[in-house]
C-alpha cells in the first residue's frame, strides 16, 4: 500500500487529503480563507503556504499509522498569476481570477489572439491569466523590473515544496495563452504584448514527477515526489471519475465548471467553451461559469441545512432566479454586461430553491450548447464540487438535466490532485488511477412528472436570457 497527498487552494481556503492506491480517504485537513470583496481580487500567497503546511502538518500527524507518503500535487483556481522576482520570492499578491479589473487587458489578448493564432486559445477575459500578467506591467512598473516570472496559483505551492517554479503544467497555462495543440508558447505574446519569452514558465504534462520534497514538513521528508499539478476544475474532473473519452462531468463551487473528455477538441465560436488538454494527449473541454454556489455563503451563511428541509417541499418553484454575485457571465455564453436578476419579495426558502433550479438551468443550457456544437449529448453526469452533497440540489439538477447524476464518493478538488499524484508515480495513467482511486457513492435519475415540470421552467429561463439580451435570439434546447 501507499498514500498520496492532494492540496487544494482556492478562493475560500485551502484543503489537503490523504488517500491510499485503493481510493480509501486516510485524512483531512482544511483552512478557511473569509470571502470578501478585496480577496476576490488579490490574496496573498504566503497566507496560501502558511495554511498548506498548517493542514499538512496536522493531517501527517493525524495519520501516524497511514502507509508510505509516494507523492504529492496541488491544484488552485485557473487564471490566478502572481509575479515573483529571481529567488521566486512574490512582487505583489495573486492577482486572483475573479479580480474584474482586467477587461481593457482581456479584450486586447482577445483581439490580437484572433488574429495570430486563431486556432489556439483566444478566449481571453478578465478572468485569463495573460489579462492579469499586462495589467501588472501597466500598473506596477517600478515592480516590473524585477520581475524574474510569471507562475500560477498551484505553482506557487509546488515551488514551496520541492523548489521548482519554473515548471508548470498543461491545464494552468492555457488562460495564459500557451498552444496546446502546438505544445509551444505563441510568438504574439512578446512580439504583440508586453510580456517577455523569459518570463513565461516550462510546460509540461500534469501529473508528471518534478522532483522531490525539500519543504521542512515532519513526515514528508525523504522519497516523497511532487508532481505538476492541475487547474482545480480539472483535477474535480478526475474526482468524479470522468477521465475517458465520453465522459462528462460538472462541478460546483465556487462557481459551475463543466468539463468532460474527447478525442479531438470542440470548437465554440463564441468562445465560452475551451479546450484543455488531457494529460494523456486526449482534450477536456469545457467551461466556468461565473455562476455558481457563492451566493450560498454569501445570502444564506447562517444555516442552509434547515434551509434544505424547507425547500424540499417546494420545488419545482415558479421563481425564475439568476444568481450571479458579479456583473458579466463567461459560461456557458459571453455576456459582459449580464447581472443576475430575481423576483422581489421571496421568501429566504423559496429563493434559495429557485436560486439552487437557476444555477441548474445553467448547467442544461451548458450541456444544451455542447451538444449543439460536438453533435453529441450527454449520458450520464458526473458530479463534483461542495454542492454535490446536497441530495436535493442533485436532484433538481437530475430533472433538470433529464438526466442520471453519480455523484462521487470523495468530490474535492484535493481529492482529484491526490489521484493525479498517483497517476504517474505509482500508476501508469490518469485513467489507471481513476478507475482504482473512485467510487460512486450514489446516483440520481429523473422523475418524468418533474423533468416535465422543469422542462417548462428551463424555457421560460431561457426566454427571459434572450429577453435581458444575454444570449442570441434562438435557443439550443
Amino acid at each position: 500500500m501507499q498514500s498520496f497527498i492532494g492540496i487544494d487552494v482556492g478562493t475560500q481556503g485551502a484543503r489537503a487529503v490523504l488517500m491510499d492506491n485503493t481510493g480509501h480517504l486516510l485524512g483531512t485537513r482544511s483552512v478557511h480563507f473569509p470571502l470578501t470583496p478585496s480577496s476576490r481580487e488579490e490574496q496573498s500567497p504566503e497566507t496560501w503556504w502558511e495554511a498548506c503546511r498548517q493542514c499538512l502538518g496536522e493531517l501527517l500527524t493525524e495519520t501516524s499509522g497511514r502507509p508510505p507518503v509516494r507523492s504529492i500535487a496541488v491544484t488552485s483556481t485557473s487564471g490566478t498569476i502572481i509575479p515573483v522576482d529571481r529567488h521566486y520570492r512574490p512582487l505583489h499578491n495573486a492577482i486572483m481570477y475573479s479580480d474584474g479589473r482586467q477587461s481593457a487587458e482581456g479584450i486586447r489578448c482577445r483581439e490580437i489572439a484572433a488574429g495570430y493564432n486563431a486556432d489556439g486559445y483566444t478566449s481571453f477575459n478578465t478572468s485569463s491569466g495573460l489579462p492579469k500578467m499586462i495589467w501588472f506591467l501597466r500598473h506596477f512598473p517600478e515592480k516590473a523590473v524585477q520581475l524574474h516570472q510569471f507562475i500560477h496559483a498551484a505553482d506557487f505551492i509546488t515551488g514551496r515544496l520541492c523548489g521548482r517554479y519554473n515548471v508548470t503544467d498543461f491545464t494552468n497555462v492555457l488562460k495564459s495563452g500557451y498552444d496546446v495543440l502546438r505544445q509551444r508558447w505563441p510568438e504574439y505574446i512578446w512580439e504583440k504584448l508586453s510580456v517577455r519569452r523569459e518570463w513565461l514558465q516550462e510546460v509540461v504534462p500534469s501529473g508528471t514527477p518534478l522532483g522531490r520534497v525539500t519543504a521542512d514538513i515532519e513526515g514528508l521528508q525523504g522519497d516523497v515526489t511532487v508532481t505538476a499539478g492541475m487547474t482545480d476544475g480539472c483535477a474535480s474532473q478526475i474526482a468524479a471519475g470522468a477521465v475517458n473519452p465520453g465522459d462528462w462531468n460538472t462541478t460546483i463551487g465556487t462557481t459551475l465548471v463543466v468539463k468532460g473528455v474527447t478525442a479531438t477538441a470542440i470548437r465554440d465560436p463564441q468562445g465560452a467553451l475551451y479546450n484543455h488538454r488531457h494529460p494523456e494527449g486526449f482534450w477536456m473541454p469545457g467551461g466556468a461559469s461565473n455562476t455558481g454556489a457563492d451566493w450560498v455563503s454569501r445570502d444564506f451563511s447562517g444555516n442552509p441545512e434547515s434551509l434544505h428541509e424547507a425547500t424540499r417541499l417546494l420545488i419545482p418553484t415558479p421563481h425564475l432566479v439568476y444568481p450571479l454575485m458579479q456583473q458579466g457571465e463567461r459560461f456557458p455564453f459571453v455576456a459582459p454586461q449580464a447581472r443576475g436578476f430575481a423576483p422581489a419579495g421571496l421568501a429566504p426558502a423559496e429563493r434559495f430553491a429557485a436560486s439552487m433550479e437557476g444555477v441548474a438551468y445553467i448547467e442544461r443550457y451548458a450541456y444544451d450548447r455542447i451538444a449543439q456544437l460536438s453533435g453529441e449529448k450527454a449520458k450520464v453526469v458526473f458530479t463534483a464540487g461542495g454542492a454535490s452533497d446536497s441530495d436535493l440540489w442533485l436532484t433538481i439538477r437530475s430533472n433538470v438535466l433529464q438526466l442520471p447524476i453519480y455523484k462521487m464518493k470523495h468530490t474535492t478538488g484535493a481529492t482529484g490532485a491526490a489521484i493525479l499524484a498517483a497517476s504517474k508515480t505509482y500508476f501508469h495513467t490518469i485513467m489507471e488511477a481513476a478507475a482504482a482511486m473512485t467510487q460512486v457513492e450514489k446516483a440520481i435519475y429523473p422523475d418524468d412528472a418533474l423533468a416535465a415540470a422543469y422542462e417548462k421552467q428551463y424555457h421560460a429561463f431561457i426566454h427571459t436570457l434572450k429577453e435581458n439580451g444575454y444570449i442570441p435570439g434562438h435557443s439550443y434546447a
